[in-house]
This record gives C-alpha cells, sequence and structure tokens, in this order.
C-alpha cells in the first residue's frame, strides 16, 4: 500500500516537472517570436486583417445550381 502510495507521488511530481517545463518553453517561445501589428489597434492596413495565404480565394463556383439561385434571389 504504501510503495503504491510513493509510485502515485513521484507519478505526479514527474507529470507536474514536465508540465512546468512545457509552459516555460511555450513562454520562451512566444517571448521570441516577431509581433505582427494587425487588426483594429493598428497603423498597418487601416484596421483590416489581412491573411498570409498564397492561395488565391474563389468565392463560388458558377454552376447551374447557383444560376438558378441567383436568378431566384433577384
Amino acid at each position: 500500500m504504501a510503495d503504491e502510495l510513493n509510485e502515485r507521488r513521484n507519478f505526479i511530481k514527474r507529470a507536474g516537472i514536465a508540465a512546468t517545463v512545457v509552459a516555460g518553453s511555450v513562454v520562451a517561445t512566444a517571448a521570441t517570436m516577431e509581433n505582427e501589428h494587425r487588426g483594429g489597434g493598428s497603423n498597418v492596413g487601416n484596421g483590416v486583417v489581412t491573411g498570409k495565404a498564397k492561395k488565391k480565394e474563389i468565392l463560388y463556383k458558377k454552376t447551374a445550381a447557383w444560376s438558378e439561385f441567383y436568378s431566384a434571389a433577384k
């Protein structure tokens, strides 16, 4: 019984140490990353948030169903 209790305590200690190490590395990484000022409080882009995607944005594809919907919505 006491042996099992010690195993549990040791596991909790190791898990706590591991969580502390992971949290510390995340904080260190976040502190060294470059800040990107975008959005409402920024002078860049007039408050418009822009992405970094290289893909062309496609809003719709012209299909028969789309044409039917669009003509009915007019």
